[in-house]
């Protein structure tokens, strides 16, 4: 299934309208029964959000050349991977990028990085070209070399993107388990990697950046860096996030970000205004985005250049 509107349509409601996650911060209208779920996220996600006093660019737009190959330099290695799934019974798929050079004679940081309910484990690389991205970023310097993998949020046997995709609104839920217990052994079982909580990082757009905020939150002793990407309303509300903000004084980095013409903007609103009002140290920035590629590979960027350091 192609990124494109019907993807970012269907990213924007889906636990609201299945109930993938509970509770979310500040629980929006189902459609009436029979309604078309595509045509109520269009409706929510077209919402003017009024802007808030600290909605301002983090960082500048990067260049688009960033995310195409570059000749001259060394490249890395995107292959896709499957591991034995207990958690859904079934062999499933993820996409591994290891950086140019890569070495078993050294160990590597890594990052997972979580798709929207339109997608699956191709989707950060048919927009974003993470793999030409991050080779350039390390022929610059700018980044650590690390491991990025791209799996499948979507927790089911039938894990396609197809059809009704706001029917597998719940799946989104099961994977915090199979991310914990299936997904990150498996990647460190074939891996030279790090395996410390400092090494390892979590980041997703939309449904998958709820889901970063409800796993990498409330797994603060297996993630040190967490990054949401305009995430969609299947997170938690903040004080369910973060029961203890002092907790998440010890991430490396907490970064939250959306777009100013994003009708999800104000679920991006309230976070920032918790962890601001306890002294929770966090990155938060809004360009002039809306619910769209341009703000996530944008992010990708800048957050990957943050990593590990």
């Amino acid at each position: 299934m192609k990124t494109g509107f019907a993807v970012v349509v269907g990213i924007a409601l889906a636990s609201v309208l299945a109930g993938a996650q509970a509770p979310p911060q500040s629980p929006p209208q189902g459609p009436p029964a029979g309604a078309d779920p595509a045509a109520a996220a269009r409706t929510r996600m077209s919402r003017q959000v009024a802007a808030g006093p600290d909605d301002k660019p983090a960082y500048p737009e990067p260049p688009a050349a960033m995310f195409e190959k570059r000749d001259g330099i060394p490249h890395g290695k995107m292959e896709l991977v499957e591991y034995d799934s207990k958690t859904v019974g079934v062999k499933r798929k993820m996409n591994v990028y290891t950086p140019p050079g890569y070495s078993t004679a050294r160990k590597y940081p890594v990052v997972y990085l979580l798709h929207g309910i339109g997608g699956d484990e191709d989707e950060w690389l048919r927009f974003a070209h993470p793999d030409a991205l991050f080779d350039n970023l390390v022929a610059d310097g700018k980044i650590v070399p690390f491991i990025a993998v791209f799996p499948n949020g979507r927790a089911q046997k039938d894990d396609r993107a197809t059809g009704n995709v706001f029917a597998s609104a719940p799946a989104f839920a099961v994977f915090e388990r199979d991310l914990l217990d299936d997904v990150i052994p498996a990647l460190e079982a074939k891996y030279s990697v790090k395996t410390d909580r400092e090494s390892r990082a979590l980041a997703g757009l939309s449904m998958g950046g709820g889901q970063t905020l409800n796993f990498g939150l409330g797994h603060l002793d297996r993630f040190g860096w967490i990054g949401a990407f305009s995430p969609a309303p299947n997170q938690k509300a903040p004080a369910a996030l973060l029961p203890d903000p002092a907790a998440a004084k010890q991430l490396k980095l907490f970064f939250l970000s959306c777009g100013s013409k994003d009708g999800l903007l104000d679920l991006t609103h309230a976070l920032h205004d918790y962890l601001k009002a306890n002294g929770v140290a966090h990155t938060y920035h809004v360009d002039d985005h809306a619910h769209d590629p341009a703000h996530w590979r944008a992010a990708l960027h800048y957050f990957s250049q943050q990593l590990f350091k």
